[in-house]
């Protein structure tokens, strides 16, 4: 591994490190409150545990099927030190991501070698979705991809124009017919561009939806029809952007968006704002649907692919600190 990367590798560890610390700070405070006076795990500490997890926006599903397995290892081993809570914890965290589809890759590149790759990104207002698409195309530019991204947000001028300025900043192409247009028409018209333009990635920008509104969610399902129509398949992925500061907000929204369209992949952000980098957890868990991008700062470079090894590394390095 040369110097360079050996040094972009370790920034990208302490962006993690410094992104989840809340999240740590609040977990093994709560995890060592649980513990406090007690030298083996038993039914109490389980209790305790349980409510920490379920604190931490683990969600209730998961953190019974976290718990139970830890019942299983109790029951099996007849005595566990409480100061091997945490060792144990970690290993069936990682053995649950393990299960699940979230892949690790090293790269921003597109997964498939169609070109162009088209990549639809839907989610609510406020959850950091325009700002993803931008930290991405920014990886991929980076990567040597030619990049579009395609303004299908035509309900507000602000999300039209802060794409155009993301689309500057990071130098790739734009697409928009402005304010007010048919969004499906935009996404197709982008597709269009895509191909005749010999893109590499269209990243085309949808409404933030509120989740709870039928007709708007199936304008995804339109938009999508229209996409394929021009080039059969695509979009290629649909990726969820997820507020992680929402905690279980987000579960829900990713259920609801499930339901309206096909989720392919998420991006959970804002993790550097939370106490609740759990959910990272019971989304996984519950949506079998990879999570692909974290968020753990606001610089351009802070959007990181989410490796779920390094993940609960992260998760669990100087865990006695944050429990002191």
């Amino acid at each position: 591994m040369s110097f360079f990367k050996k040094f972009f590798n370790k920034e990208k560890e302490e962006d993690l490190d410094k992104g989840l610390e809340k999240t740590k700070s609040n977990f093994f405070s709560n995890i060592s409150k649980a513990i406090a006076g007690k030298s083996t795990v038993d039914i109490e500490v389980l209790d305790e545990l349980e409510q920490v997890l379920i604190s931490s926006d683990v969600g209730l599903d998961t953190t019974i099927k976290i718990i139970e397995r830890i019942e299983e290892r109790v029951a099996k081993d007849k005595y566990l030190n409480t100061s091997e809570l945490n060792t144990i914890l970690k290993d069936e965290i990682v053995q649950l991501l393990a299960e699940n589809n979230t892949t690790d890759t090293e790269d921003f590149n597109p997964p498939i070698d169609t070109k162009p790759y088209i990549l639809l990104v839907v989610g609510v207002n406020g959850v950091g979705k325009t700002t993803t698409i931008g930290k991405l195309a920014h990886q991929l530019h980076k990567n040597g991809k030619k990049v579009v991204l395609g303004a299908a947000d035509t309900f507000r001028a602000a999300a039209v124009d802060q794409l155009q300025i993301w689309s500057e900043r990071v130098g790739c192409d734009f697409y928009s017919k402005g304010m007010n247009t048919d969004p499906a028409a935009v996404a197709y018209e982008t597709v269009q561009y895509a191909i005749n333009n010999n893109c590499d990635v269209a990243i085309i920008d949808t409404a933030g939806r509120l989740h709870n509104k039928v007709g708007l969610m199936n304008e995804l399902s339109k938009i999508k029809r229209s996409m394929d129509k021009k080039l059969e398949g695509a979009p290629h992925d649909v990726l969820l952007v997820l507020d992680a500061t929402t905690g279980q907000n987000a579960i829900e929204q990713c259920a609801k968006f499930s339901e309206a369209t096909d989720v392919s992949c998420l991006a959970l952000t804002k993790l550097d704002g939370t106490a609740k980098g759990g959910v990272a957890i019971g989304i996984s868990d519950q949506f079998k649907i990879p999570i692909k991008y974290i968020g753990v700062g606001e610089g351009i470079e802070q959007l990181q692919i989410f490796n779920k090894q390094a993940f609960v590394d992260s998760l669990f390095k100087d865990a006695e600190q944050f429990a002191s």
